[in-house]
């Protein structure tokens, strides 16, 4: 389902949220901050070598962008698994290393991901009351993040896939997202409808794979109404001069920060 992404200067609003008026999820832009250089400007995450005082003003600057100022921003050091964190309270930085998705039903907690070029996914159960960010990246996807983590928000909390809002996030798109022999074989050999998430370029003679699509297929395999999935069609390899791109910016370059908050 495509539905109007609110477009402001530092960050994109996700109008699939909307009609929800104690939720707010979006993405950042490049711009309206003071990074410098390949992490020009608005760069709101420490792991990725940009100046930590860069970094602090940016998240500054987020906070007051949001509707309330939340009690604080969750930012998971993602090492491109499919570990899931559920927070239950402030989390310490060790509680964060080597997580790709949080989850939590807390008030004034914005759950982020941060990305340049994977997809980030943000999730909405509006019956349980339960939010999710999830980082994606294709070992992330191959290895079903989605999957697991909406698995895990129905252990703890019994989520359906008929009560799920998903916003899939800018990412490298499709014609841009060349692989090779061995990402394609591994997408495969995990049971991925390759007939609608990859497909062969002659002009590249390589494979692409849409990592949106990827990650959608889990979304509706869980019962999730594609009516309810709102998937952003901005290539960030594509528009790496509005949202950053470690494909053209290289891995030492600022990232999109997306989040989701459920302020009361």
């Amino acid at each position: 389902m495509k539905e109007p992404l609110i477009s402001h200067k530092q960050m994109l609003e996700y109008g699939i949220l909307k009609p929800y008026s104690n939720i707010f999820g979006f993405s950042t832009t490049r711009h309206g901050g003071c990074g410098e250089g390949a992490y020009a400007t608005f760069n709101c995450t420490h792991y990725c070598g940009d100046s930590p005082e860069h970094v602090k003003t940016n998240l500054e600057s987020l906070a007051a962008l949001l509707p309330e100022r939340p009690r604080v921003i969750v930012v998971p050091r993602q090492t491109h698994t499919t570990n899931v964190r559920v927070i239950t309270d402030v989390p310490t930085s060790e509680e964060l290393q080597d997580v790709d998705a949080v989850v939590t039903q807390l008030k004034d907690f914005c759950l982020c991901v941060s990305t340049a070029d994977c997809v980030p996914v943000l999730l909405y159960d509006k019956e349980k009351q339960v939010i999710a960010a999830i980082h994606a990246g294709w070992r992330g996807s191959v290895n079903y993040i989605v999957r697991k983590t909406l698995e895990q928000m129905n252990r703890l909390y019994n989520t359906q896939g008929e009560d799920i809002f998903a916003a899939i996030g800018p990412c490298i798109g499709f014609d841009a997202f060349e692989v090779g022999d061995e990402v394609y074989d591994a997408f495969k050999q995990n049971d991925f409808p390759m007939e609608y998430i990859s497909g062969w370029k002659p002009e590249t003679h390589k494979w692409h794979i849409d990592l949106q699509m990827a990650n959608s297929v889990q979304l509706i395999d869980f019962g999730v109404p594609t009516e309810q999935i709102d998937i952003c069609d901005i290539c960030t390899f594509t528009h790496y001069e509005k949202f950053f791109s470690a494909r053209r910016l290289g891995i030492k370059s600022g990232r999109i920060l997306s989040g989701i908050f459920m302020n009361f």
